[in-house]
């Protein structure tokens, strides 16, 4: 008797973590029915947006920016009115090598010269959208990209990714994220460095989540 006891206390002891696991859930849901009319501001801590380029021909390499701010105001019933305006930091461009992390925010050798890419204290990049065409849970958003001093036009490829409420311990609130492609040429931004050992076109994806409280 005292061998089937122990051997079924050991087993709930095994169980009840599972079963306690089992029984949480994942705040953030792929169902759009959870989204909500409104302003939300910009997850500066969970929106990243990663750049890619061709190195050598040899390898794809890629950098992110992070610490993205702004907003986004949507009503799930009227999605082509949806509208977002987001700034990205270029100063905190972050790479795996600090050598190119340095050399894109490096100062021009000589004084009234033209940096390699960003230059020292480069201003804020800033998207703000023009147009969005939506379809499902899938829109393309057009907008103007004003990056290194330049605006250009940018059309992104936008898919919702989830929405709920965000845990209390997180601040609470509804969230929402979506992902986006993309691709720009930065020779169109005055960053014409290293063409063509140094892919012209730049492939972008973004991960962008929003808080409303």
């Amino acid at each position: 008797m005292r061998v089937r006891y122990l051997a079924l206390a050991a087993t709930l002891a095994v169980a009840a973590p599972l079963v306690a696991q089992q029984a949480m859930q994942i705040p953030g849901q792929k169902n759009a029915a959870l989204v909500t009319a409104g302003t939300y501001t910009a997850d500066p801590g969970h929106s990243l947006v990663e750049w890619t380029v061709d190195h050598l021909g040899f390898t794809p390499y890629f950098g992110i920016f992070g610490d993205v701010a702004g907003t986004l105001t949507l009503d799930p019933k009227n999605l082509s009115a949806a509208q977002v305006d987001v700034t990205i930091p270029v100063s905190k461009v972050t790479t795996a090598s600090a050598g190119l992390t340095a050399h894109l925010l490096r100062a021009p050798k000589e004084a009234g010269g033209t940096a390699d890419f960003f230059g020292a204290a480069p201003a804020d990049a800033r998207f703000v959208s023009t147009k969005v065409v939506a379809s499902g849970t899938t829109a393309k958003v057009t907008g103007n990209l004003t990056l290194n001093g330049v605006i250009k036009p940018v059309t992104l490829d936008v898919s919702f990714y989830g929405a709920g409420k965000a845990p209390q311990q997180m601040g609470g609130g509804e969230q929402v994220g979506f992902e986006a492609t993309g691709s720009i040429k930065r020779s169109e931004f005055n960053v014409g460095y290293g063409i063509p050992m140094v892919s012209d076109e730049v492939k972008l994806k973004i991960v962008a989540a929003f808080l409303k409280k």
